[in-house]
C-alpha cells in the first residue's frame, strides 16, 4: 500500500500473511491527523503475482448512491 502525503513524498508499506489468513484494508481514503483535526489521506494499493497455489478475494464497495 502506498499512502499519498501533502507536500511530503509517498510512503510504502507491505504486509506478509501466513496462510490462511486475511487482512482489510482502505481502497480510497484513510482519516488522517492534520495541524486542523482531521483530513482525507489518499491511499493506493496493489496486490503481487501469485506464483502458486490459489488466492481468493473479496471486495466490498460501500458508498452514497444517493
Amino acid at each position: 500500500m502506498v499512502e499519498q502525503r501533502a507536500r511530503a513524498q509517498s510512503r510504502g508499506s507491505a504486509t506478509v500473511l501466513p496462510q490462511g489468513r486475511g487482512l482489510v484494508f482502505t481502497t480510497r481514503d484513510r482519516p488522517v491527523r492534520s495541524s486542523r483535526g482531521w483530513s482525507v489521506g489518499p491511499m493506493r494499493h496493489g496486490v503481487s503475482t501469485v506464483r502458486s497455489g490459489r488466492r481468493h478475494t473479496l471486495g466490498l464497495v460501500f458508498h452514497d448512491a444517493a
